[in-house]
């Protein structure tokens, strides 16, 4: 998944003002009489929501892991809920620890990119103003077994509350915010439990690890180097990714998805709690259809997974380049050398590479390329013609070399943070190897209006259907012949209005996404990285694997006791005046 590193996260940060204002939601569509026309969720204040007994009972069922949430920076404002919560030195200490990407997955319900919560209550904060909850979910489950998640699923179905699944709050689109909601937290799912030789459903024998719901990922390549021989899986490119969410369920690209292929395409069973309550293991045996669906089909719309196998495979020694562009180069030169680097993404895609980079008007920072099973001499001899090119241009450029005897180590080393308390929305546009051998320039110049109108973009070049066999999954077909995915981002403004933020939406929408696509007739949107009003979000998703993933989400949860926006079975639900609604 997407990550901002320094240069990109100090981009979005000074443009984003944090200011305070009440809440708006411009995608949320008003109205109570179109409200009472449809088949809502329940939501507090309505008849319908359970009553304080209720939920004791499901709190006894849950052993006490039942909280109510509360926003961390209440204590930097004077209320919550009409409860006094300022508490000086407390919200000096939360100015801390709001910078810790860490510390945001280790809260109840946080999210890492605050947009689609909905609220104000972020520090600095104000004491003389209440904290509001914005679309934080009413209660969340700190779920440490699978019979928790199974009591809050049922409850959820039973009461018709809408239900979320969180397990890292890494999160650029929203799906694990609601207002009214119950939350499920499977963050303290942590076990990884190796295997030597894998022997279950399916024709792989080779090593592989089962991981619990709330793994990450930069602690899961630490804990796989260390095995005997070292190891390495297919994980996001971003420490705090919890690799058995939303992220496998989406596809999951990562550093090592042009070397392995998708982090999808490692899956080799899942154990879920169905929207009935079942605990069911899905593999190349068992539930079939289930186990093809999770396999990219949509971060939390078939069930809540809570653990997943995947293959692992022997580090390799691996080579590494950051390099930057000088600024203030002439703009004519500088898309020159964008060009030189991007154009040659098939190439660095045949080479086995992978590229994480930010690109905005008059900046390049890459950083880094990858090489797996790279030394020193090969990497330089591999991205020699791109410096030749730079070179004969009189591009002005610093470079940083390095080698490592893994590729875990090399992570530590080149991978830069990202930043926490993003206000800000995304698009994205993946790119074919025909897309850029044809359209290279037509993509420049998309690249060029998209910096003009949002502050950055987060390119990734991946291809993970290189020298791959033809993997059984329902992620997009265009990625098997991809060669570079990008996000657009567009930062908003704390205290934004509704018209506002609509503008922001439109910029993204009808402005950098037209000209992405436009320029990549073959390609596609990544489900975890992308724009939630994509037109058509269907096709760009999915293409066409979407009818089959429709009649499985009907076939396992008929009744939408799971709801991610933008997601097989999700056409005829919208939020109406707060509430999910399904329209009759």
């Amino acid at each position: 998944m997407g990550v901002f590193g320094a240069v990109g996260i100090l981009v979005l940060a000074l443009i984003s003002s944090q200011s305070q204002a009440s809440p708006t939601t411009p995608w949320i569509e008003k109205g109570s009489l179109i409200a009472r026309a449809a088949d809502c969720k329940c939501a507090p204040g309505d008849r319908c929501w359970p009553a304080v007994g209720q939920w004791k009972a499901l709190d006894r069922a849950v052993g006490g892991r039942l909280e109510k949430v509360i926003p961390p920076p209440a204590v930097c404002f004077k209320s919550f809920e009409g409860k006094p919560t300022y508490n000086a030195a407390a919200c000096e200490k939360l100015k801390t620890d709001w910078l810790s990407q860490q510390w945001h997955t280790d809260q109840q319900v946080d999210n890492m990119w605050n947009y689609y919560a909905n609220t104000t209550c972020i520090p600095p904060g104000n004491p003389n103003e209440p904290c509001l909850l914005g679309n934080y979910p009413a209660y969340v489950i700190m779920a440490t077994t699978k019979e928790h998640i199974k009591a809050g699923v049922d409850f959820a179905r039973k009461n018709n509350i809408r239900l979320l699944i969180r397990n890292t709050g890494h999160d650029f689109m929203g799906r694990a915010s609601g207002y009214g909601s119950l939350a499920i937290n499977t963050h303290s799912f942590q076990e990884a439990t190796w295997h030597k030789q894998y022997s279950g459903p399916g024709n792989y024998r080779g090593k592989a690890v089962t991981l619990g719901a709330g793994v990450q990922g930069r602690e899961i390549y630490g804990r796989a180097n260390a095995q005997s021989p070292p190891q390495v899986i297919v994980g996001g490119e971003c420490p705090t990714v919890g690799l058995a969410g939303g992220y496998i369920q989406g596809g999951g690209h990562g550093p090592m998805a042009t070397y392995h292929g998708m982090a999808a395409d490692q899956a080799l069973s899942f154990d879920v709690v169905t929207a009935d309550g079942r605990y069911v293991t899905a593999n190349a045996e068992e539930n079939q259809d289930l186990f093809w669906a999770l396999k990219g089909g949509g971060p939390g719309t078939y069930g809540v997974v809570v653990s997943v196998t995947v293959k692992t495979f022997d580090e390799l020694p691996t080579a590494g380049l950051q390099l930057d562009l000088a600024a203030g180069q002439d703009s004519e030169l500088f898309w020159k050398a964008v060009a030189y680097f991007h154009n040659r993404a098939p190439y660095w895609v045949d080479n086995g590479m992978f590229v994480y980079y930010e690109l905005g008007d008059g900046f390049l920072h890459i950083a880094p390329f990858v090489g797996p099973n790279m030394n020193m001499a090969k990497i330089k001899r591999v991205i020699k013609p791109l410096i030749d090119d730079l070179d004969a241009a009189g591009v002005g450029y610093t470079t940083r070399w390095e080698e490592y005897p893994s590729f875990y180590q090399l992570y530590i080393k080149m991978f830069e943070d990202e930043g926490t308390g993003v206000n800000a929305i995304t698009g994205g546009r993946l790119f074919t190897r025909s897309d850029v051998e044809n359209r290279g320039n037509e993509i420049i110049e998309a690249y060029k209006l998209t910096v003009k109108n949002t502050p950055v973009i987060i390119g990734h070049i991946v291809g993970p259907g290189h020298g791959m066999p033809k993997a059984d999954n329902p992620t997009h077909p265009a990625w098997r012949d991809a060669v570079s995915f990008s996000i657009a981002t567009i930062p908003v403004e704390i205290n934004a209005t509704v018209a506002e933020k609509a503008a922001a939406q439109n910029i993204i929408t009808n402005v950098t996404g037209p000209a992405l696509r436009n320029a990549s007739p073959n390609g596609a949107c990544y489900v975890n990285e992308a724009d939630l009003q994509e037109p058509n979000w269907q096709q760009c998703y999915w293409g066409s694997k979407y009818a089959r993933l429709l009649r499985i989400r009907k076939k396992w949860d008929p009744n939408g006791v799971f709801y991610t926006e933008a997601t097989p079975g999700t056409e005829n639900w919208k939020v109406i005046d707060n509430r999910l609604c399904k329209i009759r």
